[in-house]
């Protein structure tokens, strides 16, 4: 099993980040991203990620407000990511009243690619995700 761990810091209240990276419908259309769709709500929703035709399939496993951590994982086997047997955790902390944490760690198997390769496009994916928060809240 791999493991890729990302921990950065963002100059924005914990709440406002949570509210952006936990948001489990509010990934956007754009970019290598040609639609999105959520089916439920809350634990248990299920999303699925179209790029390039294919899809990446995810369905909430954790979503906990109070200690602002939320997971989850890729249930098609068929994703196009060089992944199998993914899931991750994100975990918001609070560091002063305008700052926080991030900790988003992710375990799965390369699949059709090496360790490295599948790393790198993991670790991509968090520091995305990561960066744009922070562009949205000036942090």
């Amino acid at each position: 099993m791999t493991e890729v761990k990302v921990e950065e810091s963002i100059a924005a209240p914990a709440g406002e980040v949570w509210k952006i990276l936990s948001d489990f419908g509010g990934i956007k259309v754009g970019g290598p991203i040609e639609a999105f769709e959520v089916t439920g709500e809350g634990v248990g929703a299920v999303r699925t990620i179209t790029m390039s035709g294919s899809k990446v399939i995810e369905k909430l496993n954790v979503h906990d407000a109070n200690e602002m951590t939320f997971a989850y994982s890729i249930i098609n086997e068929d994703s196009p990511l060089p992944v199998s047997n993914y899931s991750a955790t994100v975990k918001i902390s609070a560091d002063g009243d305008n700052a926080c944490r991030v900790d988003w760690q992710g375990t799965f198997e390369p699949k059709g690619a090496d360790e490295q390769t599948a790393s790198k496009v993991v670790h991509g994916i968090y520091t995305g995700a990561i960066q744009r928060a922070r562009k949205t809240l000036g942090g």
